[in-house]
């Protein structure tokens, strides 16, 4: 299987963070049917154990916890440079605009409100999955760019030859054959023929020489 019929298989990985039994029982549930791979985690301290062993693609995270509530557990997943990027949607009963206002700043992508609507959560989740895993398309592909960009870049510039047998000079002095030196500064392969003219000056006797 190549790389991305093996990207395209993956089932997206949604981490449940939440308190309360029942509402994981319930959130995985609805998820799980959806298509999604499910982890769960009582508490913001158990939350940073999981994400540390294996990163989701989106988290949804309860506000009132016991000893880390919500809000410091996004500030400080949006702190780290290698979890800054996944999405977090908000599950709360606080629907006031000060918690709202609060929920974005700490860096939250959505809310949902409890009791929720599956149809509802399903589109929001959806709909932020789509976007994480189009922007980690994109930058796999920004990284592609990128080396084939380098790879050309190490072919340009002034390249000592040789006049007579058409080595190339390597920056540390050592003449190598032309395709040599292009198969290991680039992904180009090589095929070996004989043009016209080397055909004639070999073979010409045998094959009839063009000045006859």
């Amino acid at each position: 299987m190549d790389d991305k019929k093996a990207q395209d298989s993956k089932k997206p990985f949604i981490l449940i963070v939440d308190d309360s039994p029942k509402n994981i029982q319930v959130l995985g549930n609805v998820l799980g049917k959806a298509g999604y791979e499910i982890s769960f985690a009582t508490s913001g301290k158990q939350a940073f154990s999981i994400i540390d062993s294996v990163q989701p693609d989106l988290i949804l995270l309860d506000i009132m916890m016991p000893e880390i509530d919500g809000y410091k557990v996004c500030e400080k997943l949006k702190s780290k440079s290698e979890t800054k990027d996944i999405p977090i949607i908000f599950l709360t009963v606080k629907t006031d605009s000060e918690d709202i206002v609060k929920g974005f700043k700490s860096g939250a992508v959505d809310f949902i409100s409890k009791p929720f609507s599956y149809v509802e959560l399903l589109a929001r989740v959806k709909t932020h999955i789509d976007l994480k895993l189009a922007k980690d398309l994109q930058g796999e592909l920004i990284k592609k760019l990128e080396k084939a960009l380098s790879e050309v870049k190490r072919l340009s510039g002034f390249l000592p030859i040789c006049a007579k047998c058409k080595k190339i000079r390597d920056d540390k002095g050592y003449w190598n054959q032309i395709e040599e030196y292009i198969s290991e500064h680039s992904e180009a392969d090589f095929s070996h023929g004989i043009c016209p003219e080397c055909g004639d000056e070999l073979y010409g006797d045998f094959l009839g020489s063009k000045t006859e």
